[in-house]
């Protein structure tokens, strides 16, 4: 038996939709999968979680032990975006003030969630143990250092780390050549 889904298996996953060559863990857990759009040439690794409304595009890869709770927000991967292991992104969150309840065991009346949406853009890569907060955005081509918080929009083609997060320096463009000859050779 593969440790990945089948196309069959798949199908009966309530997928909104999905791509060729998707690799889903026997061991993931998916939730709320009415929701969920992936493209072609994905795979989700052991022991990853996932909740809510998510797209993937293209060639994407989720590392173990990920989570990505989108709630109604929405996290979204545009091609050739990753997460390394043990990440977590958050695009919905309970109020901390201590001004109503938290956790999904007490009813919604109690409860102040807020929240915004997640975006992942085209290249766009996050280092391990890292944590994106409501709204987040990681700009084209961006890279996320291991361990960091990231609260807001990362500019474009930037490497940052850090909690909170923030730029050390410019990230090499080279790969969107790399994109092209790749995609070229491959159709």
């Amino acid at each position: 038996m593969s440790s990945f889904y089948t196309s069959e298996e798949l199908q009966t996953l309530g997928l909104k939709c999905f791509g060729e060559n998707v690799f889903i863990s026997r061991k993931a857990s998916l939730y709320n999968t009415e929701h969920m759009e992936i493209g072609n040439n994905v795979r989700i690794d052991d022991f990853c979680f996932l909740s809510g409304k998510i797209k993937f595009g293209n060639y994407i890869h989720v590392s173990t032990h990920t989570s990505l709770i989108a709630g109604m927000y929405g996290i979204e991967m545009e091609d050739f975006s990753g997460f390394s292991s043990h990440c977590a992104a958050y695009a919905v969150s309970d109020d901390y003030s201590g001004e109503s309840l938290t956790n999904p065991m007490c009813p919604i009346e109690y409860r102040s969630l807020s929240g915004g949406r997640i975006l992942i853009k085209r290249h766009a890569i996050i280092g391990t143990g890292s944590v994106l907060l409501p709204g987040a955005c990681i700009e084209e081509g961006a890279a996320i250092g291991a361990m960091s918080l990231v609260t807001k929009s990362v500019p474009p083609w930037s490497i940052s780390m850090g909690v909170p997060c923030r730029v050390i320096k410019k990230r090499s463009r080279k790969l969107v050549e790399l994109e092209k000859a790749f995609l070229n050779k491959n159709g």
